[in-house]
């Protein structure tokens, strides 16, 4: 396989002509001496336009190289780039100390000052979009209802840290809050529809909070509790 393919032709080409004259009695070199020079050279064209024939078929079939990187390159393409195996850099634990929980509890009453004052210039500035988005909804959906919802005095009785990472440059705290505050629901001419404008209630729900690199920490998710 390693013989210069062109040269191989060639020869066997050569090869087979004496042979073939060697059968008919008449030598080796009897039947290409009797060819003539018009029958070697159209010989000779034809062993060339074989041997290239027999070259590109063996590199096309035979010696085709491997795509490059193979799967190993859409490994890392699957999971976004982010390297493979024993060497992956592993990301530094997020810590949460005081200083952050004591922004989730401004969060919480910036949140809550916000809804009650339909103030969705703040609320976008203290959520993600798509919070600020849910936010606008529900504020809307209570408007086409002639209703409006008011959260005052809120206090952050209780935080408990469910959960911190880190994640493509943005550093994430899952927060229980169990807070208390005073919930009351108004239609159009101030009547109470729903909950207590006196009485303080209680309500736990899961809040996600995100920040990026050096950032300051924002509401990404609310989930409700039971």
């Amino acid at each position: 396989m390693s013989r210069n393919p062109l040269m191989a032709g060639m020869l066997g080409g050569l090869i087979g002509v004496g042979l073939g004259g060697m059968l008919f009695g008449g030598g080796f070199f009897s039947g290409m001496s009797g060819m003539g020079m018009g029958g070697m050279l159209g010989l000779l064209i034809q062993v060339v336009i074989i041997a290239f024939i027999a070259r590109w078929l063996y590199t096309r079939f035979v010696r085709r190289p491997a795509m490059a990187g193979g799967p190993e390159i859409m490994d890392r393409t699957a999971n976004g780039g982010a390297p493979q195996g024993a060497n992956a850099p592993v990301a530094p634990p997020v810590v949460i100390g005081p200083q952050d929980y004591a922004a989730f509890e401004q969060i919480l009453q910036g949140v809550q000052a916000a809804w009650s004052a339909q103030d969705m210039h703040t609320l976008q500035t203290l959520a993600t979009p798509e919070m600020a988005g849910y936010f606008n909804d529900q504020l809307s959906d209570m408007a086409s209802r002639g209703q409006r919802n008011t959260v005052t005095a809120v206090h952050l009785d209780q935080g408990d840290l469910s959960e911190a990472w880190a994640e493509q440059g943005r550093d994430y705290a899952t927060v229980a809050m169990r807070f208390s505050m005073i919930d009351a629901t108004y239609d159009s001419t101030g009547r109470v529809v729903k909950g207590n404008a006196t009485t303080r209630t209680e309500s736990t729900e899961v809040w996600t909070f995100l920040r990026t690199a050096g950032g300051r920490w924002i509401l990404s998710a609310i989930q409700q509790t039971q």
